[in-house]
């Protein structure tokens, strides 16, 4: 029971309504500290930072200076919100991240190496039909230091991610809602939203949106089906390593130095759909044969325990 995890900590509802906040605003504020002094020093920041464009921002900085920075907000954010889980609700990490009696690393691992491969894959191939929209330019001492910063920081950025919307605000929601169905949906349509700025939305229209919001849908659901973060923590690493590493666009969020770059015009088309309506589902099918999930109905939309009830059901177990 993964969401009742919070009752191991204090659970009051004020405590997670200013967490959110808390958390939130450390870590667009203290976060953004040093990626503002990085440009303060390097030139005219508050023109740069006014424009919102990251990839003058990048220009400003070098991709690589700037990706690291840029992910530095999140482990910023990390630390905050396991200080306050820690401090303020008194949980233990453990607790926040899976309902076993341990973190499945193994899964982490599976579910990471599984999404690097078919992701791998996946641009290879387009890469093969369509030769024309990539250009390769791997350039050794610049892909060293992307890889570098990437393996050791995106992680870290994803995780923030997963552990903020699939791990607090999805026990927070939860044990406030007393079900499972609400806290599925906000955090995935929150999820989705929250990359409403990316320069992909801004180049391909909000339909793009679809995909994002799809993925958290498809993250939430890994979540409540194998009762921990440990699955979608992994996916959630690889995807946005591998983007990070292959390719590159001036027109994605992450503009790195990369294997390729694309230089196609992009199009909003059925390319979106078919990850959240085809290639998601089906990963959820082998994930469940996997790890023999069962009852869909009530771990997705069921009631979640009070906290007398699930401290009563510890202490008979």
């Amino acid at each position: 029971m993964y969401i009742e995890q919070a009752y191991k900590g204090l659970s009051d509802s004020w405590r997670y309504v200013l967490g959110v906040f808390v958390v939130f605003g450390a870590w667009q504020v203290f976060g953004a500290i040093p990626l503002i002094v990085a440009l303060i020093m390097k030139g005219d920041a508050m023109s740069v930072l006014a424009s919102g464009d990251m990839g003058a921002m990048s220009e400003v900085l070098g991709s690589n200076t700037f990706l690291f920075f840029m992910l530095l907000t999140f482990a910023i954010g990390l630390v905050f919100l396991f200080l306050y889980v820690k401090f303020v609700h008194k949980q233990s990490i453990k607790s926040l991240t899976t309902s076993r009696k341990k973190v499945d690393w193994g899964r982490v691992a599976f579910s990471f190496s599984l999404w690097a491969v078919i992701s791998i894959i996946f641009i290879f191939i387009d890469i093969f039909l369509s030769p024309e929209d990539y250009v390769f330019q791997f350039n050794l001492v610049p892909f060293l230091t992307l890889a570098v910063v990437a393996i050791l920081m995106i992680p870290i950025q994803t995780s923030m991610e997963e552990y903020f919307m699939r791990g607090y605000m999805m026990q927070g929601l939860g044990i406030l809602t007393k079900n499972r169905w609400f806290p599925l949906i906000f955090t995935s349509v929150l999820f989705g939203m929250m990359h409403i700025f990316n320069p992909e939305v801004q180049k391909l229209g909000y339909g793009i949106l679809i995909f994002y919001v799809g993925t958290g849908f498809f993250l939430g659901i890994l979540t409540l089906m194998d009762e921990g973060l440990e699955l979608a923590l992994g996916f959630h690493a690889a995807n946005n390593l591998t983007a990070a590493l292959l390719v590159t666009a001036d027109w994605t969020a992450f503009q790195t130095n990369s294997l390729y770059t694309d230089v196609s015009d992009p199009v909003l088309g059925w390319d979106v759909l078919v990850p959240v309506f085809v290639v998601f589902p089906i990963l959820l099918f082998f994930f469940s044969k996997k790890y023999k999930w069962t009852n869909w109905k009530g771990r997705l939309t069921g009631k979640v325990l009070s906290k007398e009830a699930y401290l009563n059901g510890v202490k008979d177990q």
